[in-house]
């Protein structure tokens, strides 16, 4: 099913725009107190706390590490024409010498002893001011491979709506852009509000990932006001239904004591009866103070550049690792994997003196941009076939070549043209999970804009395609969940990415620092047949099975593959939008539909298993247990959508007899092991094929071959 957006923009809206103000920071509409900028922009530097980590651990010959936390202070010129792009820069406040400044918190792992570093910076960009996952021997012994190595790990805030909700939270501070006159800026702005209960009361920005972001304010809290609305509908397709102004407030109405129309409350949205889990809200309304987002990216850049190449800061507080790296690799991962892209895609990639800042970069199941450079940008979205298709880049070139032509819309350029001019892209892995083609319009990243022919990638470049996995988790029979009335079918899947991340990004190391070239890309292709339109997958029968939920074996229904997928529709947001920077201010919300859309495509599967056939296939997939499906179905009834996320698993039946009396055409365990003996063996064999490959590594493989033989799955 591809889902269309098919709606026009309220008119109401007309009137709120002239209050809009400028455009990027090269706007002649310009802060009347910006000065010309005196000397070079300064950086301070602020460590907080020194601490053992690990509780003092030693990594090999490595030896001890310490984590350091504290904050970069810093500066922005935004006369430098490495900044300009950076929207409503020229609106920003600015100091005594004509900067505008920023402070970004971090926290960095490094050896005690720096002169048994391997000269590696390797940073990991937070997701929403979140550690994903902090290297962490204790909890993973695998992530001891890269202490060992000597590596510095960095993790630095560059997203600039994020709270201080916990003393772990990684937060930014960007400026808020005004008037040249000192008043507020104002804009149309737009969210959905998705709720998973039955709720009074739901908080801004909205999306998906709501309360994680700091919201922006309505210029008034008048519900009634032009330009402001709430709609509800139940599928993104569906026509938009008006919620009258007098039934819904600015307010918070959490307690019975408290009942609508509540506190009024700028962050939040009270509705009259509350929100129905079933629906979909949209609210529109007049937002002011724009934070100027963009700033998080040269704070990024110059951060990273300071910890490169600096021996201490404007006031001579000494850079803890000064001198002594020699290479960076920038890693993200979702969000902020999307968000790597973006910085490379627009240029922030080259340091104010010229050089590169990041020599490698690794996108981590990262299919889009983000939305961090346009006037209320809001980079902590997500998206879905339901949801979120206005909020979360949506329109920046998804290939990777400089000179990509998107024969849907006729621009030139990709995630690299700008790097490529100045001489400072890196070498580049992109990762992908199944989820990446199913939900978050990956295929793009792979072919022509209608999924005709695939394109060539850039010599710099490797893309990897996890076969058979979701967008995260741990994978392993042990993390499937199944709750029949949250999904169709058991939640998650046995096969996962993170054995085979570990083996990449140290062939990543190797091809920065020694410039041995890593394995060639793995993906699907329409040329093979494994890259195909949705409609054209072909999965087995799969039935008879159950799981325990709450210690009752419950029935897992017969699969029924309805070939539903998010759409990528061409969309239109004005014409102070740039849409191929995924910058510039949005006029039009929710934006106009042109009648066009790029081709989605997705990997084609095995018959006989369900697996898919293309990419690296890593244990799980070559020596099965059941069939890891990238994908999963709401199961509430009317709502189509897929599972946000997440995938499905389904078991194979244990003996041919089993599967016989049920009608599943998928090969039993019987069928394909013979005992567990034959089944250790298939693993074994698996697990070594991948290390020769190097997209496993030894360690991690004799890990798996030893929880093969505990783990009896035959007699």
């Amino acid at each position: 099913m591809n889902s269309r957006l098919t709606y026009l923009t309220a008119a109401a809206l007309a009137s709120a725009l002239a209050g809009c103000g400028s455009g990027g920071g090269d706007s002649a509409n310009a802060n009347p107190n910006t000065s010309v900028a005196t000397g070079a922009p300064m950086q301070t530097l602020t460590i907080s706390s020194t601490q053992d980590f690990a509780s003092g651990a030693s990594f090999g010959a490595v030896g001890p590490y310490e984590q350091v936390t504290g904050t970069i202070r810093g500066e922005v010129d935004p006369k430098d024409p490495k900044n300009v792009i950076i929207q409503d820069l020229a609106l920003a406040p600015v100091n005594a010498r004509g900067m505008v400044e920023y402070s970004a918190d971090f926290t960095m792992l490094k050896p005690k002893d720096m002169s048994k570093s391997n000269g590696v910076l390797r940073y990991d960009a937070p997701n929403r001011g979140n550690i994903l996952t902090m290297i962490n021997p204790t909890a993973s012994p695998s992530d001891a491979v890269y202490l060992e190595r000597g590596y510095v790990v960095l993790y630095s805030a560059w997203q600039g709506d994020v709270p201080k909700s916990s003393p772990a939270r990684l937060t930014a501070t960007v400026p808020v852009a005004k008037n040249p006159d000192g008043s507020s800026i104002t804009g149309p702005y737009r969210a959905e509000l998705v709720p998973s209960a039955p709720v009074p009361v739901m908080s801004l920005p909205g999306g998906v990932f709501n309360g994680t972001m700091i919201p922006y304010a309505p210029v008034s809290l008048d519900t009634a006001q032009p330009g402001f609305s709430l709609t509800r509908r139940m599928n993104e397709t569906d026509p938009r239904t008006s919620i009258p102004a007098a039934d819904w407030k600015f307010a918070n109405c959490d307690t019975a004591a408290n009942a609508f129309p509540g506190t009024p409350d700028p962050t939040r949205i009270c509705l009259k009866g509350g929100f129905d889990p079933k629906y979909l809200y949209e609210v529109v309304y007049i937002a002011k103070d724009p934070l100027v987002m963009g700033v998080g990216l040269a704070a990024l850049r110059d951060t990273v550049t300071f910890f490169k190449s600096k021996a201490a800061d404007n006031s001579g507080n000494a850079n803890p690792i000064a001198g002594r790296i020699a290479h960076t690799i920038g890693q993200g991962t979702s969000q902020s994997g999307n968000a790597m892209k973006t910085f490379l895609h627009l240029g922030f990639n080259q340091a104010l003196d010229g050089s590169k800042v990041f020599d490698g970069m690794y996108a981590h199941v990262a299919a889009r941009q983000t939305n961090v450079n346009t006037r209320f940008a809001v980079p902590g979205g997500g998206g879905g076939l339901r949801t979120d298709h206005t909020a979360f880049g949506q329109t920046a070139p998804r290939a990777l070549d400089k000179d990509y032509i998107d024969n849907l819309t006729g621009q030139k350029g990709g995630v690299m043209t700008r790097c490529a001019a100045t001489n400072t892209c890196p070498k580049f892995f992109l990762g992908l999970s199944g989820t990446e083609f199913w939900q978050l319009q990956g295929s793009p990243v792979l072919t022509d804009a209608y999924g005709f022919r695939d394109l060539a990638q850039p010599e710099n470049a490797r893309i990897y395609y996890y076969a058979s996995t979701q967008h995260g988790g741990p994978g392993g029979t042990a993390s499937i969940s199944y709750n029949p009335t949250r999904d169709v079918y058991p939640r998650g899947t046995v096969a996962h990415f993170n054995d085979t991340f570990r083996a990449l990004f140290l062939n990543l190391e190797d091809w920065v620092t020694k410039n041995t070239a890593p394995p060639a890309s793995q993906v699907p292709k329409i040329a093979d047949g494994t890259l195909v339109r949705p409609e054209d997958v072909r999965f087995p029968v799969m039935k008879g099975l159950t799981w325990a939920v709450n210690g009752t074996q419950t029935p897992i229904p017969e699969f029924n593959y309805l070939a539903r997928y998010n759409g990528y529709p061409l969309l239109d947001f004005g014409p102070q939008y740039r849409p191929q920077d995924e910058s510039g201010i949005a006029t039009q919300l929710p934006p106009f539909y042109t009648g066009k859309d790029y081709a989605i495509l997705v990997p084609q599967v095995d018959p006989s298993t369900g697996l898919t056939r293309a990419g690296i296939r890593g244990v799980e997939v070559q020596a099965p247990l059941g069939t890891s499906i990238e994908f999963n179905y709401v199961a509430t009834p009317g709502i189509i959508d897929l599972s946000n996320l997440g995938g499905s698993y389904i078991p194979f039946h244990r003996t041919e007899a089993e599967r016989t009396a049920a009608g599943d055409t998928r090969p039993s365990l019987e069928s394909l092991y013979g005992n567990q003996a034959g089944y250790v063996a298939r693993v074994t064999e698996a697990a070594s094929s991948l290390v020769a490959q190097r997209f496993l590594l030894q360690r991690d493989a004799e890990r798996i071959i030893q929880q093969a033989t505990a783990s009896p799955v035959l007699p």
